[in-house]
């Protein structure tokens, strides 16, 4: 990394202006190529927006989270913005700007290792983020210490494209039925069988999570989780047919969030190995008609809400992406995703024989 004269520091009041332009210009549109770095998701401003999807507006960025900016002269050059979930002590950035040729890089990285070392004195112990596998961003974040562990298709449903109904009946002909905070054990033990082991040690979820995720829908993780702070997030469950050993085995988990704000409406669902997602894939995507009002009009949605949905499918979870395609979705980007701990894991104690 090049010697350079500027310096990272928090952003204050009076950069916002300076910072709304410096992230719009580093998200070219439909296509655009130009002398700018960022996260990089290829997504075309024909569907929507990448700043628009991730766009934080003032009114709703909570005291928590955190801005950076590198600042050479009296040009701010590179961006970094960080949401942080104090229930986890985790912090997942969201953005990461940077405008210039060569040197982007550098200014990428400088602002990477500042928020790390700011993270770990305010107690961060994970660090998360997702990226297009272009521009140099997964080569960043490896050199900053990240490691990968997996990657996730962004599959987008057009907003012309008619949404299912499912009544009250046929939900409870297919057993599904809104998640409780007692639903805390088996969703985890749901989450445990659906994802590979490496992946659930990285990602740690404790009960008390899912406790939350009744209310406040941050798990399971995503690389679209920081736009659920714009929604309205409801949480179903799929109960087992035999319903195991104590009766509340659960087979499928859907996550829907309703848009607030200028972005397409999302839609989670994770499923144990074998079973089929159809039902939670029609289900959640009749909920999201349901509060919108697209079942008042030929397939529309309504005028507030023309954004579409969008879901993130992990590669190891198909055949959820084919059940989504069957339901019109078409895959739109790829985006890898990263994580860093700052933490150092250490073996439990235990009882050994003694020995002299």
């Amino acid at each position: 990394m090049s010697a350079r004269p500027g310096r990272v520091r928090g952003a204050r009041l009076t950069d916002l202006p300076a910072l709304g332009e410096l992230s719009r210009l580093s998200h070219p549109t439909d296509g655009e190529q130009g002398a700018v770095r960022s996260l990089g998701l290829p997504v075309s401003r024909s569907q929507f927006s990448v700043f628009s999807l991730f766009r934080m507006p003032l009114g709703a960025f909570r005291p928590s989270d955190q801005l950076y900016v590198y600042e050479e002269g009296s040009r701010l050059a590179g961006l970094a913005r960080v949401e942080r979930d104090s229930q986890r002590d985790e912090w997942t950035i969201v953005e990461l700007d940077a405008i210039g040729f060569q040197e982007a890089g550098d200014i990428r990285l400088r602002l990477v290792q500042h928020l790390l070392r700011d993270g770990a004195r305010r107690g961060a112990i994970r660090f998360h983020v997702a990226c297009a596998d272009a521009d140099g961003n997964v080569e960043l974040f490896m050199q900053a210490g990240f490691i990968s562990y997996g990657q996730e298709r962004l599959m987008y449903l057009p907003p012309e494209a008619e949404l299912p109904m499912v009544g009250p009946d046929g939900a409870a002909a297919a057993r599904i039925r809104p998640a409780v905070p007692l639903d805390a054990l088996p969703l985890s033990r749901l989450y445990a069988a659906a994802t590979p082991q490496p992946v659930v040690r990285l990602e740690a979820y404790r009960l008390s999570d899912w406790e939350r995720q009744v209310g406040q829908g941050r798990v399971p993780r995503s690389s679209l989780a920081p736009v659920l702070r714009f929604a309205d997030v409801e949480a179903f469950v799929q109960e087992d047919e035999g319903g195991g050993r104590d009766g509340t085995a659960l087979s499928g988990f859907v996550q829907v969030g309703v848009a607030k704000e200028d972005q397409p409406h999302y839609l989670r669902v994770v499923v144990l190995p074998g079973c089929d997602a159809d039902s939670l894939v029609s289900y959640g995507l009749s909920v999201i008609g349901e509060r919108t009002g697209a079942h008042r009009g030929p397939g529309r949605f309504s005028h507030e809400h023309e954004h579409g949905v969008i879901t993130p499918v992990r590669t190891y979870e198909s055949p959820v992406d084919s059940r989504v395609e069957d339901r019109g979705f078409a895959a739109i980007a790829t985006v890898t995703l990263l994580m860093k701990e700052s933490a150092i894991r250490v073996a439990e104690p235990v009882l050994v024989p003694a020995t002299r």
